[in-house]
């Protein structure tokens, strides 16, 4: 938080640069923002491991856990393969922290390290205080519940996704309007992103359906809970700036993707992500009659 704030001051007043291909006004709000989320970020971290946070709605530390979890547990390899490209180019001399020559390596690293750290920390301290919060929710088996529900049309669209994602960060070109933009953490990212939409998926169905009757209730649940996160969270954070980008057309930035088919991705991402999470919620499993685990 304190680095963006100084990004945002220091541009401001002219002693730091702007980022590449960002006039004044785009850079400031895009970091003012990302000084609020990790504001919010500090204060659910305190939520999740002191006893006051108990007492916030429950509603609320869940949602931002969610959001976080998505942002950062998703990515916890790519984070941490960041870290050490870090290190390498501060052992290495390099004067810059990775692509970006206006930041230093010691930013850098710290950067990095505060996302690999907070991934963690959600990682842990997230299920930790679900289940002293709703601790029958992580009780049973997936079959202990009532009756199927039926197919999740979520975990078919998250599905889909995912399958476009993978497909592109394994090379494929079809919605690829500029293959030369593609570079190692797309492709990463690509699957990554992939992968956890795939992996929500398959959880969101099982508890919705049911199925296999003797699967641990707290695993879908990990993964469904991390996998929607994901579609929500990123894919909520990359909408708007592709709307930018389609719109404003800036000098400098140009998305390997079609601007159309990743608007249409995204959008189909967040709402599949929200309907997942619901799914989640709402499914009675290991409940008494007339009540519901959420």
């Amino acid at each position: 938080m304190l680095i963006k704030v100084s990004w945002v001051i220091g541009s401001l007043v002219g002693v730091l640069p702007v980022g590449a291909g960002f006039g004044m006004a785009e850079w400031v709000v895009l970091n003012t923002v990302t000084v609020g989320m990790a504001a919010i970020g500090t204060a659910l971290a305190l939520a999740l491991v002191r006893p006051w946070g108990m007492r916030i709605p429950g509603a609320l530390v869940a949602f931002c856990a969610w959001v976080g979890s998505g942002f950062l547990v998703s990515i916890l390899p790519f984070a941490g393969l960041g870290l050490v490209d870090v290190l390498r180019d501060a052992g290495g001399g390099s004067g810059g922290g990775g692509a970006d020559p206006a930041m230093p390596v010691w930013e850098g690293v710290l950067v990095q390290f505060s996302f690999l750290g907070m991934g963690l920390g959600l990682a842990l301290a997230v299920p930790a205080h679900m289940r002293r919060r709703w601790p029958e929710a992580f009780t049973g088996r997936v079959g202990d519940g009532g009756p199927r529900a039926a197919p999740p049309w979520e975990a078919v669209v998250g599905a889909a996704l995912g399958v476009v994602w993978l497909l592109w960060g394994l090379g494929g070109a079809r919605g690829i309007a500029h293959p030369a933009e593609r570079n190692t953490d797309w492709y990463v990212l690509e699957a990554i992103s992939g992968c956890w939409a795939l992996a929500g998926s398959a959880a969101v169905w099982a508890v919705a359906r049911a199925r296999p009757a003797r699967l641990p209730r707290w695993l879908p649940l990990v993964f469904g809970w991390v996998g929607s996160g994901s579609l929500f969270a990123w894919s909520g954070w990359k909408l708007p700036l592709t709307l930018y980008l389609a719109w404003a057309r800036p000098a400098g930035i140009r998305l390997p993707e079609n601007l159309a088919v990743a608007s249409a991705l995204h959008v189909c991402a967040v709402v599949a992500g929200a309907a997942m999470l619901r799914t989640l919620v709402r499914t009675r499993v290991g409940a008494p009659a007339g009540r519901s685990a959420t």
